[in-house]
């Protein structure tokens, strides 16, 4: 293999040929989790009237200023039904959470500071003017920016778009990603299996990987170790998909054909070998403005290479402005050995610890051993380097 390039620089070179895709139009209910391609305006004032912040009585707060004073009640107001006329001095007049506070008040005394009866309503202490009143625009005025380019819309954006009177936004394309297992060994769970073959779990990982982080995967099944099947299959999948992710095939044995074909099809490869483990037997190249990731076969592989390259990739696709993994800080619980050559991923635990999390390494950290990764909650970076870290010192890592 040739000389393995840092984590750091793959990610660059990835970074620097993944362009955020074209926008399209979004309905606002089907825009969760979708990002924000352009700025999103304000259609209308946000309150659109003054309103009132609690249930009670809005008054004039010249009125209370010799309190204690009787007002009379001449309306109730309650939200989506406004007064029917102004208020008049030494009035006052019910409202509801919500309700637009009559022309003429310029306050609301909540309903627990005043007493009512036949009379009206008895105030004790004077009220402040504007106590109690959202005032119209007090939030967000018309034609201001509600949330701007690379927001990702979750149940609080698309809240606030939506009070805003936003009925569509442009969002960045959700890209096509494409996946092809190969592998002759490979059967569907639940299969019987023959001698020499084992279950494909890949496809499944990144189906539920690709999904979670935003993008639109499409299965392409398992390839066999056959030459023309991997040609028809990769030229098929290059033309319908914004971005290839291969797993298996892509090292230098004699069923390693991925490479190769992708090679005649025009391919350019940017790398081959990251100084990771596991992982380090990653390829990335394009074709035009196609993105094409040949992970390892090792299930573990590909949750690592996934985590530290592909997502990053899917992250620019869909126009995030801070597209690399957002390490968190934790201490680790028990030692470990380092690699002297390359960075390693260390599948771990995660529990709370008096100042940050402490993070316990599994044991069995082989590439192929997908069942124990599973139990992991996270993957701890461990820089290379000669003997150990020892138990509780500091480390980043990756919540899976």
């Amino acid at each position: 293999m040739a000389d393995l390039i840092s984590i750091a620089e793959a990610q660059r070179l990835v970074l620097e040929r993944a362009r955020p895709l074209e926008a399209e139009r979004v309905p606002i209910e089907r825009a969760a989790g979708r990002v924000l391609a352009e700025p999103a305006a304000a259609a209308v004032d946000l309150p659109p009237f003054p309103s009132s912040a609690m249930d009670g009585y809005a008054l004039r707060a010249a009125d209370t200023a010799a309190a204690p004073v009787t007002l009379p009640v001449v309306e109730r107001i309650a939200a989506g039904a406004p007064a029917p006329r102004p208020l008049a001095g030494g009035e006052a007049m019910a409202i509801a959470t919500g309700g637009a506070v009559p022309e003429g008040a310029d306050a609301v005394i909540p309903l627990e500071l005043v007493e009512e009866d036949a009379e009206g309503v008895s105030i004790r202490e004077p009220v402040p003017a504007g106590a109690n009143v959202r005032e119209r625009g007090g939030d967000v005025a018309a034609g201001e920016t509600v949330l701007g380019p690379g927001a990702v819309l979750g149940p609080g954006q698309v809240g606030a778009l939506g009070a805003a009177g936003i009925a569509e936004v442009r969002c960045v394309k959700r890209p096509r990603v494409g996946i092809l297992v190969t592998g002759s060994e490979l059967r569907r769970p639940g299969e019987e299996l023959a001698g020499g073959q084992i279950y494909e779990s890949n496809g499944l990982l990144l189906v539920t990987a690709l999904q979670l982080a935003g993008a639109v995967p499409m299965q392409l099944g398992v390839v066999a170790d056959d030459e023309n099947e991997h040609r028809r299959t990769l030229e098929r999948a290059l033309l319908g998909s914004d971005m290839l992710v291969t797993t298996g095939g892509a090292s230098v044995g004699p069923h390693d054909l991925v490479r190769r074909v992708q090679a005649e099809l025009r391919v350019e490869e940017v790398f081959w070998g990251v100084a990771m483990k596991p992982g380090k037997p990653v390829a990335f190249g394009v074709r035009r403005d196609h993105l094409v990731f040949n992970l390892p076969g090792n299930p573990v592989s590909v949750l690592a290479t996934f985590e530290l390259l592909v997502r990053p990739a899917v992250n620019a696709l869909l126009g995030l402005p801070e597209p690399l993994p957002a390490f968190r800080r934790g201490t680790l619980g028990a030692s470990v050995r380092r690699n002297a050559e390359r960075d390693e991923l260390v599948r771990a635990t995660v529990a709370p610890g008096e100042a940050e999390p402490v993070l316990h390494p599994l044991a069995g950290q082989e590439s192929h051993m997908i069942v124990r990764a599973g139990r992991a909650s996270a993957l701890v970076f461990v820089e290379a380097g000669g003997g150990e870290l020892p138990a509780g010192s500091p480390v980043r890592f990756l919540p899976v």
